[in-house]
Protein backbone atom coordinates (compact mmCIF):
# COMPACT_ATOMS: atom_id res chain seq x y z
CA UNK A 1 0.00 0.00 0.00
CA UNK A 2 3.05 2.58 1.07
CA UNK A 3 4.80 1.36 -2.31
CA UNK A 4 1.81 1.88 -4.40
CA UNK A 5 1.32 5.56 -3.48
CA UNK A 6 4.95 6.65 -3.14
CA UNK A 7 4.87 4.97 -6.79
CA UNK A 8 1.59 7.48 -7.51
CA UNK A 9 3.46 10.49 -6.01
CA UNK A 10 6.20 10.06 -8.13
CA UNK A 11 4.63 9.40 -11.28
CA UNK A 12 2.32 13.05 -10.55
CA UNK A 13 5.38 14.93 -9.34
CA UNK A 14 7.15 14.05 -12.44
CA UNK A 15 4.14 14.79 -14.51
CA UNK A 16 4.26 18.30 -12.59
CA UNK A 17 7.65 18.79 -13.11
CA UNK A 18 7.51 18.04 -17.46
CA UNK A 19 4.30 20.08 -17.33
CA UNK A 20 6.36 23.09 -14.74
CA UNK A 21 9.20 22.92 -17.11
CA UNK A 22 7.73 22.58 -20.57
CA UNK A 23 5.68 25.48 -19.61
CA UNK A 24 8.46 27.56 -18.35
CA UNK A 25 10.07 26.59 -21.54
CA UNK A 26 7.73 27.80 -23.88
CA UNK A 27 7.33 31.42 -21.92
CA UNK A 28 10.91 32.13 -22.39
CA UNK A 29 10.51 31.92 -25.82
CA UNK A 30 10.28 35.47 -27.15
CA UNK A 31 8.13 36.53 -30.23
CA UNK A 32 9.99 38.39 -32.42
CA UNK A 33 8.49 42.17 -33.10
CA UNK A 34 7.68 42.51 -36.25
CA UNK A 35 9.84 45.14 -38.14
CA UNK A 36 7.58 48.02 -39.20
CA UNK A 37 9.64 50.43 -41.82
CA UNK A 38 8.48 53.50 -43.10
CA UNK A 39 9.68 55.78 -45.84
CA UNK A 40 8.15 59.33 -46.64
CA UNK A 41 9.02 61.08 -49.41
CA UNK A 42 7.70 64.53 -50.77
CA UNK A 43 8.46 65.20 -54.66
CA UNK A 44 6.31 67.65 -55.12
CA UNK A 45 5.46 69.31 -51.59
CA UNK A 46 2.95 72.27 -53.80
CA UNK A 47 0.76 69.45 -54.30
CA UNK A 48 0.30 68.84 -50.65
CA UNK A 49 0.56 64.60 -50.68
CA UNK A 50 3.02 63.02 -48.76
CA UNK A 51 4.05 59.70 -50.01
CA UNK A 52 3.91 56.83 -47.76
CA UNK A 53 6.09 53.72 -47.87
CA UNK A 54 5.44 50.84 -45.05
CA UNK A 55 7.51 47.58 -45.23
CA UNK A 56 6.13 44.93 -42.97
CA UNK A 57 7.78 42.17 -42.05
CA UNK A 58 7.38 38.79 -39.51
CA UNK A 59 3.66 39.06 -39.61
CA UNK A 60 2.14 36.07 -37.83
CA UNK A 61 -1.48 35.79 -38.71
CA UNK A 62 -3.48 35.53 -42.46
CA UNK A 63 -5.47 38.93 -42.01
CA UNK A 64 -3.72 41.91 -40.50
CA UNK A 65 -5.08 44.44 -39.47
CA UNK A 66 -4.19 48.64 -39.90
CA UNK A 67 -5.06 51.49 -37.83
CA UNK A 68 -4.54 55.34 -38.13
CA UNK A 69 -5.87 57.63 -35.05
CA UNK A 70 -8.63 59.93 -35.30
CA UNK A 71 -7.30 62.49 -32.57
CA UNK A 72 -4.64 63.65 -31.18
CA UNK A 73 -3.61 64.04 -27.36
CA UNK A 74 -3.69 66.99 -25.86
CA UNK A 75 -5.92 68.45 -28.32
CA UNK A 76 -9.68 67.45 -27.86
CA UNK A 77 -10.99 67.17 -31.05
CA UNK A 78 -12.14 64.20 -33.16
CA UNK A 79 -9.75 64.82 -36.15
CA UNK A 80 -10.88 62.46 -38.74
CA UNK A 81 -7.44 61.88 -40.82
CA UNK A 82 -8.11 58.71 -41.98
CA UNK A 83 -10.13 60.93 -45.06
CA UNK A 84 -7.30 62.23 -46.20
CA UNK A 85 -5.74 59.08 -47.27
CA UNK A 86 -5.94 57.93 -50.80
CA UNK A 87 -4.78 55.23 -53.21
CA UNK A 88 -3.46 52.96 -50.75
CA UNK A 89 -2.39 49.88 -52.09
CA UNK A 90 -0.61 46.71 -51.02
CA UNK A 91 1.60 43.85 -52.29
CA UNK A 92 3.85 40.83 -51.08
CA UNK A 93 7.90 41.28 -51.49
CA UNK A 94 7.03 39.78 -55.29
CA UNK A 95 5.02 42.69 -56.22
CA UNK A 96 1.99 40.71 -56.57
CA UNK A 97 -1.21 42.58 -55.37
CA UNK A 98 -2.77 41.51 -51.90
CA UNK A 99 -6.53 42.10 -51.46
CA UNK A 100 -7.48 44.47 -48.75
CA UNK A 101 -10.81 45.83 -47.74
CA UNK A 102 -11.72 48.66 -45.02
CA UNK A 103 -13.21 47.68 -41.54
CA UNK A 104 -14.05 51.04 -39.94
CA UNK A 105 -12.83 54.78 -40.89
CA UNK A 106 -9.90 54.14 -39.58
CA UNK A 107 -8.85 50.41 -40.43
CA UNK A 108 -7.29 48.83 -43.54
CA UNK A 109 -7.80 45.14 -43.14
CA UNK A 110 -5.18 43.46 -45.41
CA UNK A 111 -5.27 39.71 -47.05
CA UNK A 112 -2.08 38.59 -46.44
CA UNK A 113 -2.04 35.25 -46.76
CA UNK A 114 1.03 33.17 -45.61
CA UNK A 115 2.78 36.30 -46.67
CA UNK A 116 4.78 37.48 -43.83
CA UNK A 117 6.39 40.29 -45.04
CA UNK A 118 4.02 42.97 -47.56
CA UNK A 119 4.56 46.72 -48.07
CA UNK A 120 1.79 49.44 -48.41
CA UNK A 121 2.20 51.95 -49.94
CA UNK A 122 -0.28 55.44 -49.35
CA UNK A 123 -0.62 59.20 -49.96
CA UNK A 124 -1.35 61.38 -47.04
CA UNK A 125 -2.87 64.68 -48.10
CA UNK A 126 -1.61 67.32 -45.57
CA UNK A 127 -3.23 70.49 -46.19
CA UNK A 128 -4.76 71.64 -42.87
CA UNK A 129 -2.74 74.15 -40.62
CA UNK A 130 -3.11 73.56 -37.26
CA UNK A 131 -0.61 72.03 -34.47
CA UNK A 132 -1.99 68.66 -34.32
CA UNK A 133 -2.47 67.84 -38.57
CA UNK A 134 -0.06 67.60 -40.99
CA UNK A 135 0.68 70.27 -42.79
CA UNK A 136 2.95 70.75 -46.77
CA UNK A 137 3.71 73.34 -49.48
CA UNK A 138 6.77 74.27 -51.39
CA UNK A 139 8.89 75.86 -48.19
CA UNK A 140 8.19 73.26 -45.02
CA UNK A 141 6.47 70.33 -43.78
CA UNK A 142 4.94 70.02 -40.79
CA UNK A 143 4.57 66.25 -39.88
CA UNK A 144 2.12 65.00 -36.75
CA UNK A 145 2.52 61.28 -37.17
CA UNK A 146 -0.59 59.77 -35.58
CA UNK A 147 -1.99 61.82 -38.95
CA UNK A 148 -0.05 59.21 -41.50
CA UNK A 149 1.54 56.20 -40.27
CA UNK A 150 -0.40 53.38 -39.26
CA UNK A 151 0.08 50.86 -36.65
CA UNK A 152 -1.34 47.47 -36.09
CA UNK A 153 -4.80 46.55 -34.30
CA UNK A 154 -3.56 45.87 -30.87
CA UNK A 155 0.08 46.47 -31.33
CA UNK A 156 1.03 49.70 -30.04
CA UNK A 157 4.00 48.84 -28.32
CA UNK A 158 5.67 47.79 -31.70
CA UNK A 159 9.04 49.14 -32.18
CA UNK A 160 8.96 51.64 -35.31
CA UNK A 161 11.46 53.39 -37.73
CA UNK A 162 11.11 56.19 -39.95
CA UNK A 163 12.64 57.55 -42.59
CA UNK A 164 12.57 60.67 -44.17
CA UNK A 165 13.44 61.87 -47.58
CA UNK A 166 12.91 65.04 -47.52
CA UNK A 167 12.09 67.98 -50.51
CA UNK A 168 15.54 68.33 -52.64
CA UNK A 169 15.57 71.97 -52.00
CA UNK A 170 15.54 71.58 -47.98
CA UNK A 171 18.34 70.20 -45.62
CA UNK A 172 16.70 70.10 -41.82
CA UNK A 173 14.69 68.27 -40.12
CA UNK A 174 13.46 68.92 -36.51
CA UNK A 175 12.21 66.36 -34.26
CA UNK A 176 12.27 65.14 -30.72
CA UNK A 177 12.50 61.50 -32.14
CA UNK A 178 16.78 59.88 -32.14
CA UNK A 179 17.97 59.10 -35.25
CA UNK A 180 19.17 55.47 -35.66
CA UNK A 181 22.81 56.83 -36.83
CA UNK A 182 24.15 60.02 -36.82
CA UNK A 183 24.30 61.64 -40.67
CA UNK A 184 20.98 59.49 -41.54
CA UNK A 185 17.52 60.64 -41.98
CA UNK A 186 16.64 57.48 -40.18
CA UNK A 187 14.75 57.82 -36.67
CA UNK A 188 13.24 55.08 -34.42
CA UNK A 189 10.42 55.04 -31.59
CA UNK A 190 10.19 52.00 -28.63
CA UNK A 191 6.69 51.82 -29.45
CA UNK A 192 4.06 53.74 -31.53
CA UNK A 193 2.69 56.36 -28.49
CA UNK A 194 5.95 57.76 -28.62
CA UNK A 195 6.12 58.03 -32.34
CA UNK A 196 2.88 59.32 -32.38
CA UNK A 197 3.82 62.11 -29.74
CA UNK A 198 6.89 63.31 -32.21
CA UNK A 199 6.41 65.77 -34.51
CA UNK A 200 8.30 66.66 -37.54
CA UNK A 201 9.56 69.59 -39.31
CA UNK A 202 11.12 69.53 -42.33
CA UNK A 203 12.38 72.74 -44.35
CA UNK A 204 15.40 75.27 -44.08
CA UNK A 205 14.45 76.34 -40.73
CA UNK A 206 17.28 77.71 -38.20
CA UNK A 207 18.35 75.13 -36.00
CA UNK A 208 20.14 75.46 -33.13
CA UNK A 209 21.70 72.82 -30.55
CA UNK A 210 23.07 73.45 -27.12
CA UNK A 211 23.64 71.40 -23.75
CA UNK A 212 21.69 72.44 -19.83
CA UNK A 213 22.15 70.81 -16.64
CA UNK A 214 23.43 67.86 -18.51
CA UNK A 215 20.38 67.46 -21.09
CA UNK A 216 20.57 68.20 -24.75
CA UNK A 217 18.51 70.62 -26.56
CA UNK A 218 17.50 71.05 -30.55
CA UNK A 219 15.68 74.77 -30.92
CA UNK A 220 14.15 74.93 -35.05
CA UNK A 221 12.70 78.08 -35.80
CA UNK A 222 11.27 78.55 -39.25
CA UNK A 223 11.21 82.55 -39.14
CA UNK A 224 14.29 83.83 -37.11
CA UNK A 225 14.53 87.43 -38.21
CA UNK A 226 15.20 89.51 -35.00
CA UNK A 227 16.49 86.42 -32.88
CA UNK A 228 18.73 87.39 -30.26
CA UNK A 229 20.12 84.16 -30.24
CA UNK A 230 22.07 84.61 -27.09
CA UNK A 231 19.32 86.21 -24.85
CA UNK A 232 16.68 83.94 -25.78
CA UNK A 233 18.65 80.62 -25.38
CA UNK A 234 19.35 82.10 -21.46
CA UNK A 235 15.96 82.44 -20.88
CA UNK A 236 14.71 79.19 -21.98
CA UNK A 237 17.79 78.18 -19.81
CA UNK A 238 16.14 79.92 -16.87
CA UNK A 239 12.97 78.68 -18.03
CA UNK A 240 13.64 74.97 -17.50
CA UNK A 241 16.32 75.43 -14.23
CA UNK A 242 13.12 77.11 -12.77
CA UNK A 243 10.99 74.14 -13.82
CA UNK A 244 13.51 71.56 -12.78
CA UNK A 245 13.84 73.28 -9.16
CA UNK A 246 9.90 72.29 -8.29
CA UNK A 247 9.96 69.39 -9.65
CA UNK A 248 13.07 68.20 -8.75
CA UNK A 249 13.15 65.15 -11.71
CA UNK A 250 13.81 66.22 -15.97
CA UNK A 251 12.10 63.19 -17.50
CA UNK A 252 13.87 63.05 -20.62
CA UNK A 253 17.67 62.91 -21.98
CA UNK A 254 16.52 65.56 -25.28
CA UNK A 255 14.12 67.48 -25.77
CA UNK A 256 13.79 69.66 -29.05
CA UNK A 257 11.68 73.00 -29.29
CA UNK A 258 10.31 73.61 -33.09
CA UNK A 259 9.09 77.02 -33.60
CA UNK A 260 7.30 77.38 -36.71
CA UNK A 261 5.71 79.96 -39.05
CA UNK A 262 3.00 82.40 -37.98
CA UNK A 263 0.11 80.98 -36.68
CA UNK A 264 -2.36 80.22 -33.68
CA UNK A 265 -1.36 77.48 -30.70
CA UNK A 266 1.14 74.55 -29.61
CA UNK A 267 1.19 71.56 -28.58
CA UNK A 268 3.00 69.31 -25.90
CA UNK A 269 4.69 66.63 -26.17
CA UNK A 270 6.74 63.68 -24.09
CA UNK A 271 10.36 64.83 -26.29
CA UNK A 272 9.41 68.13 -27.96
CA UNK A 273 6.72 70.96 -28.09
CA UNK A 274 5.08 72.55 -31.58
CA UNK A 275 4.15 76.01 -31.38
CA UNK A 276 2.95 78.58 -33.88
CA UNK A 277 4.80 82.27 -33.51
CA UNK A 278 3.98 85.71 -35.01
CA UNK A 279 6.67 85.20 -37.79
CA UNK A 280 8.81 87.07 -36.51
CA UNK A 281 11.20 87.00 -33.43
CA UNK A 282 11.38 91.07 -33.97
CA UNK A 283 8.75 91.38 -30.71
CA UNK A 284 7.80 95.02 -30.52
CA UNK A 285 7.53 95.50 -26.92
CA UNK A 286 8.77 93.68 -23.89
CA UNK A 287 4.76 92.40 -23.00
CA UNK A 288 4.93 90.66 -26.38
CA UNK A 289 7.78 88.65 -25.62
CA UNK A 290 6.68 87.95 -21.87
CA UNK A 291 3.76 87.02 -23.52
CA UNK A 292 5.61 84.55 -25.91
CA UNK A 293 8.21 82.98 -23.40
CA UNK A 294 4.45 82.36 -20.97
CA UNK A 295 3.39 80.42 -23.96
CA UNK A 296 6.49 78.82 -24.78
CA UNK A 297 6.75 77.91 -20.45
CA UNK A 298 2.95 76.76 -20.54
CA UNK A 299 4.01 73.90 -23.13
CA UNK A 300 7.15 72.78 -21.39
CA UNK A 301 5.21 72.17 -17.83
CA UNK A 302 3.27 70.47 -19.75
CA UNK A 303 5.99 67.86 -19.54
CA UNK A 304 5.43 67.30 -16.12
CA UNK A 305 1.33 68.28 -15.40
CA UNK A 306 -0.67 66.19 -18.09
CA UNK A 307 2.61 63.76 -19.78
CA UNK A 308 3.70 62.91 -16.31
CA UNK A 309 0.71 63.97 -14.10
CA UNK A 310 -2.22 62.83 -15.96
CA UNK A 311 -5.95 62.06 -14.87
CA UNK A 312 -5.92 58.36 -15.51
CA UNK A 313 -8.60 58.67 -18.63
CA UNK A 314 -5.90 60.25 -20.41
CA UNK A 315 -3.05 56.99 -21.34
CA UNK A 316 -3.15 54.50 -22.39
CA UNK A 317 -4.67 56.00 -25.42
CA UNK A 318 -7.70 55.02 -27.32
CA UNK A 319 -6.69 56.36 -30.52
CA UNK A 320 -10.21 55.53 -31.82
CA UNK A 321 -12.69 57.60 -30.20
CA UNK A 322 -12.92 60.60 -27.50
CA UNK A 323 -10.76 59.85 -23.81
CA UNK A 324 -13.35 61.65 -21.66
CA UNK A 325 -12.61 63.57 -18.49
CA UNK A 326 -13.19 65.81 -15.77
CA UNK A 327 -9.86 66.51 -14.87
CA UNK A 328 -8.88 68.81 -17.46
CA UNK A 329 -8.91 71.63 -15.33
CA UNK A 330 -5.80 70.33 -13.70
CA UNK A 331 -3.95 69.76 -16.72
CA UNK A 332 -4.45 72.61 -18.65
CA UNK A 333 -5.54 75.23 -15.92
CA UNK A 334 -2.92 74.30 -13.49
CA UNK A 335 -0.62 74.63 -16.37
CA UNK A 336 -1.32 78.31 -17.04
CA UNK A 337 -1.03 78.79 -13.12
CA UNK A 338 2.76 77.32 -13.20
CA UNK A 339 3.49 79.34 -16.44
CA UNK A 340 3.22 82.74 -13.79
CA UNK A 341 5.17 80.62 -10.96
CA UNK A 342 7.84 79.41 -13.28
CA UNK A 343 8.19 82.71 -15.44
CA UNK A 344 8.57 84.65 -11.99
CA UNK A 345 10.58 81.92 -10.05
CA UNK A 346 13.14 82.48 -13.05
CA UNK A 347 12.56 86.32 -12.90
CA UNK A 348 11.11 86.70 -16.06
CA UNK A 349 7.61 88.05 -14.91
CA UNK A 350 7.33 90.56 -12.04
CA UNK A 351 4.69 89.94 -9.25
CA UNK A 352 2.13 92.82 -10.81
CA UNK A 353 2.72 91.15 -14.28
CA UNK A 354 0.70 88.29 -12.31
CA UNK A 355 -1.26 89.67 -11.16
CA UNK A 356 -2.91 90.66 -14.56
CA UNK A 357 -2.46 87.74 -15.79
CA UNK A 358 -4.70 86.38 -13.67
CA UNK A 359 -7.02 89.16 -13.41
CA UNK A 360 -7.32 88.37 -16.97
CA UNK A 361 -8.26 84.63 -16.39
CA UNK A 362 -10.68 85.79 -13.92
CA UNK A 363 -12.62 88.80 -15.62
CA UNK A 364 -13.06 85.79 -19.13
CA UNK A 365 -15.16 83.68 -17.45
CA UNK A 366 -16.65 85.93 -14.86
CA UNK A 367 -17.92 88.12 -17.34
CA UNK A 368 -19.60 85.96 -19.10
CA UNK A 369 -23.03 84.46 -18.24
CA UNK A 370 -21.33 80.75 -18.98
CA UNK A 371 -19.94 81.40 -15.70
CA UNK A 372 -23.36 80.92 -14.36
CA UNK A 373 -24.26 77.88 -16.53
CA UNK A 374 -21.45 75.54 -16.79
CA UNK A 375 -19.02 74.33 -13.90
CA UNK A 376 -15.34 73.74 -14.39
CA UNK A 377 -15.59 70.20 -14.15
CA UNK A 378 -18.14 70.09 -16.86
CA UNK A 379 -16.18 71.97 -19.12
CA UNK A 380 -13.66 69.59 -18.89
CA UNK A 381 -15.55 66.60 -19.71
CA UNK A 382 -17.71 68.34 -22.75
CA UNK A 383 -14.57 69.71 -24.44
CA UNK A 384 -14.78 67.19 -26.88
CA UNK A 385 -17.97 69.04 -28.03
CA UNK A 386 -16.61 72.79 -26.96
CA UNK A 387 -13.48 72.65 -28.75
CA UNK A 388 -13.12 75.81 -30.75
CA UNK A 389 -17.21 76.25 -29.97
CA UNK A 390 -17.48 79.12 -32.14
CA UNK A 391 -21.99 79.16 -31.79
CA UNK A 392 -23.39 81.72 -31.23
CA UNK A 393 -24.11 81.23 -27.96
CA UNK A 394 -20.59 79.77 -26.62
CA UNK A 395 -20.03 82.84 -24.04
CA UNK A 396 -24.02 82.37 -22.74
CA UNK A 397 -23.51 78.91 -21.56
CA UNK A 398 -20.03 77.73 -21.33
CA UNK A 399 -16.77 78.66 -19.84
CA UNK A 400 -12.90 77.96 -20.70
CA UNK A 401 -11.08 75.23 -17.92
CA UNK A 402 -8.14 77.28 -19.28
CA UNK A 403 -9.64 80.36 -17.38
CA UNK A 404 -10.42 79.19 -14.36
CA UNK A 405 -8.72 76.50 -13.93
CA UNK A 406 -5.49 78.68 -13.03
CA UNK A 407 -7.50 80.91 -10.63
CA UNK A 408 -8.83 77.44 -8.96
CA UNK A 409 -4.83 76.36 -8.35
CA UNK A 410 -3.89 79.68 -7.26
CA UNK A 411 -7.10 78.90 -4.19
CA UNK A 412 -5.31 75.75 -3.82
CA UNK A 413 -2.32 77.05 -3.37
CA UNK A 414 -3.26 79.73 -1.14
CA UNK A 415 -5.20 77.61 1.44
CA UNK A 416 -2.36 74.60 1.79
CA UNK A 417 -0.14 77.59 1.84
CA UNK A 418 -1.98 79.26 4.80
CA UNK A 419 -2.92 76.14 6.65
CA UNK A 420 0.34 74.75 7.16
CA UNK A 421 1.94 78.35 8.01
CA UNK A 422 3.90 78.34 4.14
CA UNK A 423 5.55 75.01 4.85
CA UNK A 424 3.74 73.25 2.10
CA UNK A 425 2.29 74.39 -1.05
CA UNK A 426 1.01 73.15 -4.23
CA UNK A 427 4.37 72.48 -5.64
CA UNK A 428 4.21 69.59 -3.19
CA UNK A 429 1.22 67.91 -4.49
CA UNK A 430 2.68 68.27 -8.07
CA UNK A 431 5.73 66.41 -6.69
CA UNK A 432 3.63 63.82 -4.93
CA UNK A 433 1.57 62.96 -7.92
CA UNK A 434 4.52 62.89 -9.97
CA UNK A 435 6.76 61.00 -7.51
CA UNK A 436 3.82 58.17 -6.88
CA UNK A 437 1.58 57.88 -9.87
CA UNK A 438 3.65 58.52 -12.49
CA UNK A 439 7.48 57.10 -11.32
CA UNK A 440 5.95 54.16 -8.72
CA UNK A 441 2.53 53.16 -10.37
CA UNK A 442 3.00 54.17 -14.22
CA UNK A 443 0.08 55.25 -14.32
CA UNK A 444 -2.72 58.61 -13.35
CA UNK A 445 -4.56 59.25 -10.99
CA UNK A 446 -8.21 59.54 -9.95
CA UNK A 447 -10.44 62.26 -9.32
CA UNK A 448 -10.32 61.07 -5.60
CA UNK A 449 -6.66 60.66 -5.56
CA UNK A 450 -5.76 64.02 -6.64
CA UNK A 451 -8.17 65.08 -3.93
CA UNK A 452 -7.01 62.97 -1.54
CA UNK A 453 -3.45 63.92 -2.23
CA UNK A 454 -4.71 68.10 -1.79
CA UNK A 455 -6.05 67.22 1.74
CA UNK A 456 -3.08 64.92 2.93
CA UNK A 457 -1.02 68.43 1.47
CA UNK A 458 -2.98 71.00 3.08
CA UNK A 459 -4.03 69.28 6.25
CA UNK A 460 -7.29 70.21 5.57
CA UNK A 461 -10.62 69.28 3.86
CA UNK A 462 -10.79 71.24 0.49
CA UNK A 463 -15.12 71.06 0.41
CA UNK A 464 -15.29 74.46 -0.77
CA UNK A 465 -12.37 74.56 -2.93
CA UNK A 466 -14.07 70.86 -4.54
CA UNK A 467 -17.89 73.10 -4.81
CA UNK A 468 -15.87 75.89 -6.93
CA UNK A 469 -15.01 73.37 -8.78
CA UNK A 470 -18.33 70.91 -9.40
CA UNK A 471 -20.17 73.58 -9.47
CA UNK A 472 -20.98 77.53 -10.75
CA UNK A 473 -21.23 78.65 -6.44
CA UNK A 474 -19.73 82.47 -6.40
CA UNK A 475 -16.24 82.18 -5.34
CA UNK A 476 -14.91 83.98 -2.29
CA UNK A 477 -11.65 86.00 -3.80
CA UNK A 478 -11.42 88.04 -0.68
CA UNK A 479 -11.25 84.80 1.89
CA UNK A 480 -8.37 83.14 0.17
CA UNK A 481 -6.14 86.26 -1.39
CA UNK A 482 -6.40 87.61 2.12
CA UNK A 483 -4.05 84.79 2.93
CA UNK A 484 -0.91 86.56 0.78
CA UNK A 485 -1.95 89.98 2.07
CA UNK A 486 -3.87 90.96 -1.10
CA UNK A 487 -7.37 92.14 -2.35
CA UNK A 488 -9.44 91.74 -5.30
CA UNK A 489 -11.52 94.81 -6.75
CA UNK A 490 -15.09 93.84 -7.39
CA UNK A 491 -16.55 96.99 -8.08
CA UNK A 492 -18.93 97.06 -11.59
CA UNK A 493 -17.67 98.44 -14.70
CA UNK A 494 -20.43 98.69 -16.87
CA UNK A 495 -23.45 96.75 -17.25
CA UNK A 496 -23.40 94.05 -20.58
CA UNK A 497 -26.88 93.37 -20.55
CA UNK A 498 -30.16 95.38 -21.25
CA UNK A 499 -31.74 94.13 -17.79
CA UNK A 500 -28.44 94.71 -16.00
CA UNK A 501 -28.81 90.71 -15.10
CA UNK A 502 -24.67 90.21 -15.55
CA UNK A 503 -22.17 93.21 -14.45
CA UNK A 504 -18.57 93.49 -15.96
CA UNK A 505 -16.27 93.68 -12.35
CA UNK A 506 -12.42 94.99 -12.85
CA UNK A 507 -10.91 91.63 -10.80
CA UNK A 508 -8.02 94.30 -10.44
CA UNK A 509 -6.02 92.15 -7.65
CA UNK A 510 -3.97 94.66 -5.34
CA UNK A 511 -1.87 94.31 -1.99
CA UNK A 512 -2.81 95.27 0.78
CA UNK A 513 -1.48 98.29 2.84
CA UNK A 514 -1.07 96.38 6.09
CA UNK A 515 -0.32 92.18 6.45
CA UNK A 516 0.92 89.77 8.98
CA UNK A 517 4.17 87.93 8.96
CA UNK A 518 2.54 84.72 7.35
CA UNK A 519 0.50 86.75 5.14
CA UNK A 520 3.86 88.20 3.40
CA UNK A 521 5.99 85.67 3.58
CA UNK A 522 3.14 84.04 1.45
CA UNK A 523 2.95 86.63 -0.93
CA UNK A 524 6.42 86.35 -1.73
CA UNK A 525 6.89 82.75 -1.68
CA UNK A 526 4.04 82.81 -4.87
CA UNK A 527 4.58 86.37 -6.32
CA UNK A 528 8.89 86.39 -6.13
Amino acid sequence: MMKKLEFRCSFFACLLAFLFFGVSKAETVSVKPIKLNYTVSMEAPELHYLDIRLECEGLRDTQTSFMLPVWSPGYYMILDTPRHIVDFDVMDSSGNKLFWHKKSKNNWVVDNGKQRKIIITYRFFANRKSVAESYIDSEKAFIMPNNVFMHIENQINNPVQVTFEPYKKWTKISTGLNRVKEGTNTFSANNFDTLYDSPVYLGNQLTIDFKHEGKSYSLGIATPEGLNQGKFIADLKKIMSATTAIMKKVPYDHYSYIMMEAGGGGLEHWNSQAIFTNGTFDFKSIEAYTDFLNFVTHEYFHLYNVKAIRPIELGPFDYNKENYTSMLWVSEGFTVYYEYIIMMRAGLLESKEAYKYITESIKRYENIDGSRHMSLSRSSFDIWLNFFNNEGNAKQTTISYYNKGPVIALLLDLEIRNNTHNKKSLDDVMRFLYNEFYEKKGRGFTEAEFWQVSEQTAGKPLDEIKTYVNTVKAVDYQKYLKYAGLQIDLSPMKSVTENDTLIERSFEIKELSETSPLQMEIRKSIFK
